[in-house]
């Protein structure tokens, strides 16, 4: 009896040993496949968890111009990184360039090209950089909503006005069917793009006069109240503020030798508007790019502004160039 009792009691124990065997096994095997799943989950979490923990200030100046871009391209990188702030100055060009070589911000906004003597400073400060083109733009020449008597403008009889020396006062004296009213002209500032622009393209670089006669300002919202509170005024700025104002302005088609054209979507990207269909440029600190968030942030720009240049009356650059910018921030 003892024998038979001392039989079954290991044969118990042996059949717990094996249940016990074989849960510890299913138990393994159960948690290594759950912890691949774990992983396998955590993994498709941590994507949106990392993009999310994005964070920092991409600091950003310069042309008037660009910064409805800029701030457009800001706002919707913003919905997608709240942690990452934008802020976009509006310094002008040549102020951007200023700061931008100084290495106080990342990115300079810029509707011209940077000039020689910029990118000697850049290079004196050991700032390298990368020039991205953003959009097209057409300078548009903008007169009152009142002005009845402008159909259109040449380019000699723009530089006849705007020149430096120049000695033209009134209306008639630009054209003698015009009245003899005293022309009030606006501008933007010397530090603006669209100053450099417009100097170039139009003037010869011959320099825009400064005199009595014309106002300056880097705030293009400044110039559209100016011009559109005098009937016999002029002015220009970029294709974005003239469709953003047009219900005060009336935009001024420019004979540049084959025929009268008016600024459109159509015109500036197909070249017709010229001379002042121009691009647009953004400029990116190469120390700054190595940051995730500016890396991140100039790969959204890039890869979204074609949209939202028709959003903020610009034009968009074929799909083609915008891969082509794309491969620069690699």
């Amino acid at each position: 009896m003892l024998k038979k009792k001392g039989f079954k009691g290991i044969l118990m124990l042996s059949m717990v040993a094996m249940l016990a065997f074989a849960a510890a096994c299913g138990n393994n095997t159960g948690g290594n496949a759950e912890t691949e799943n774990t992983g396998t989950t955590n993994n498709a979490t941590n994507a949106p968890t990392e993009a999310a923990k994005l964070s920092g200030e991409i600091k950003v100046d310069g042309s008037s111009t660009v910064f409805p871009l800029t701030e457009a391209a800001a706002e919707e990188f913003n919905k997608e990184h709240a942690d990452v702030r934008v802020p976009v100055g509006v310094s002008g060009t040549g102020g951007g360039f200023k700061q931008f070589c100084a290495g106080e911000i990342a990115i300079a906004d810029a509707s011209r090209p940077i000039k020689d003597e910029e990118a000697t400073a850049c290079k004196d400060a050991g700032i390298e950089y990368t020039e991205l083109t953003v959009a097209f733009d057409g300078l548009s020449v903008v007169v009152s909503k009142d002005n009845d008597f402008i159909d259109h403008l040449t380019v000699e009889e723009l530089n006849k006005i705007f020149v430096t020396g120049s000695t033209v006062a009134t209306w008639k004296d630009v054209r003698d069917t015009f009245p003899a009213e005293p022309i009030v002209m606006f501008s933007p500032g010397a530090d603006s793009g669209t100053y450099d622009y417009f100097n170039e393209a139009i003037l010869d670089k011959a320099g825009i006069r400064n005199d009595k006669a014309i106002s300056f300002s880097e705030d293009d919202n400044a110039l559209v109240q100016g011009v559109s509170g005098s009937k016999y005024g002029i002015g220009y700025f970029g294709f974005a503020y003239f469709e953003e104002n047009q219900d005060k302005l009336k935009v001024v088609p420019v004979d540049g030798g084959a025929g009268a054209i008016t600024p459109t979507t159509e015109t500036i990207k197909d070249g017709s508007y010229a001379p002042l269909s121009r691009p647009l440029f953004i400029y990116v600190n190469n120390k700054e790019l190595e940051r995730p968030e500016v890396k991140e942030f100039v790969k959204y720009y890039i890869n979204n502004i074609g949209p939202l240049a028709g959003e903020v009356g610009y034009v968009a650059l074929p799909d083609e160039q915008y891969a082509t910018e794309a491969a620069k921030i690699q």
